[in-house]
This record gives structure tokens, sequence and C-alpha cells, in this order.
């Protein structure tokens, strides 16, 4: 069982100015409450216990928002997701002793006939010792809110992933992931790195997998595409 987490919530928002001038683009609302808020409560609903969150711009409006027993990872300086990361298990916030969960703060998910998280533990189980990291992918087709005709990954038969970012690649890194700790402790990565280095990591040794999302998935990146969401959310579930 997956028992710790940490979401990410330290990004900028930059082209979602000026929405996000005083304001961490998680903390905007939809559907009633700010996007953290839908990101904890799947985290919670998983089961999972032991959850952090990392804040950077405008961190006060994160820390007055999350319960108390939400562990947050103050950024001074951006680290990206994955120098994040390394930063919550360098000083104990993550343990450090087993796979893990991460997500995304800016994107909105709806589950399909199992929680999103469930799936992705259940696929981890089933690959055992095989799997380093496991993503959740969305066809290119059904990521709302993805500005771009090209997506991230093609996926085999057996469920190995290989990065193309280009036109023809046929899913979308959908911000939810499982990861095993040690993949964060090679010296070269540095401390400000992208998780996408873990990826690549995983995708040489043939240990990067892919689950597809079974319902729906929305990218929140400027104030326009908030404003077609309220526009269509009637036909959200």
């Amino acid at each position: 069982m997956i028992t710790e987490a940490i979401i990410f919530a330290a990004g900028k928002g930059v082209r979602m100015m000026p929405l996000t001038a005083n304001k961490p683009k998680p903390m905007l609302e939809v559907l009633g409450k700010p996007l953290l808020g839908h990101t904890l409560a799947a985290v919670e609903a998983a089961g999972i216990k032991n959850i952090i969150v990392n804040a950077h711009h405008c961190p006060e409006a994160i820390e007055a928002y999350v319960p108390a027993h939400i562990k947050i990872s103050k950024e001074n300086e951006l680290l990206e997701t994955g120098g994040g990361v390394k930063k919550a298990l360098t000083e104990g916030l993550l343990s450090g002793k087993a796979p893990f969960l991460t997500a995304n703060a800016d994107i909105l998910y709806t589950d399909g006939t199992t929680p999103a998280i469930d799936r992705l533990t259940t696929e981890w189980d089933r690959l055992g010792d095989a799997v380093d990291v496991l993503l959740l992918l969305i066809p290119k087709a059904k990521a709302w809110g993805h500005d771009s005709d090209k997506a991230d990954y093609n996926m085999d038969a057996q469920g190995h992933l290989v990065r193309l970012s280009n036109s023809q690649a046929e899913y979308v890194n959908g911000g939810l992931m499982i990861v095993r700790p040690e993949m964060y402790a090679p010296p070269e990565l540095g401390l400000v790195f992208s998780n996408r280095d873990i990826y690549d990591n995983a995708q040489k040794a043939g240990r990067l997998y892919g689950l597809v999302h079974d319902g729906g998935w929305f990218h929140f990146s400027t104030p326009q595409s908030l404003e077609l969401f309220h526009k269509q959310s009637a036909a959200v579930p």
C-alpha cells in the first residue's frame, strides 16, 4: 500500500496571469473549491496519511488552506518537480523507505470505474519488482486543455513507455505517478531538476511503465482555459 505522497504546488503559474499575481495557481477555484483541494481529497480518499505539499509562490495561501496534518515543503527558490521531491526526501518529509505517489495540483481529473490512485496502486503491485516509475497516461484526444498536437509517450503491449514528445506520441503525462525513492539518489541529478530526468532514467533501464486513465482529465494553463471550463462544467461529473 502507498502511504506517502507529495503534491506539487510550487509553480508560479506565469501563463495564468493575472489570476496568479497574488495567488498560487493550485488555489484557483474549480467546481467550488481550489484545484489543490480536489487533489488533496483524491489523495486522502486513497488512504494516504503522510502528505507533503510543496510551495513557493505566495506560500502563505497554501499554508492557510491545508489542514494541520499536511506537511509544507517551502522552496525559497524553485527546484522544479524532481528537485522538490529530492528536498522532501533529504529533509525527511518523505521517509525514503518505500514507493510514494506524486501529484500535480493544477490538474483536475475525474475517476472512471475505480479511483485513479487505486488503479495505479493495483498496477504497481502487479508489476512488482519490474517497475521504478509508473505514470498515469491520458490519450491525447481526451486531454482537455492540452494545447498542443504533441504528446509525451507511446506504450507497448507490456506497458513500457517510450518518450517521443512529438505529434506521433499517443499519450500525455497525466500528472500522477508512483515512484521508488532511490530514483532521486544519483548525485548527477543535482538539486534542481525535472521529474522528466527520472522518467528518462527509468526508460533507459526498461523500468518506466504507464497506465491509461479511464476517466476525465482537465488541464488549466491560461485564464481562457479556466473560463471555458466553467462554461462547460455542467457536463463534468
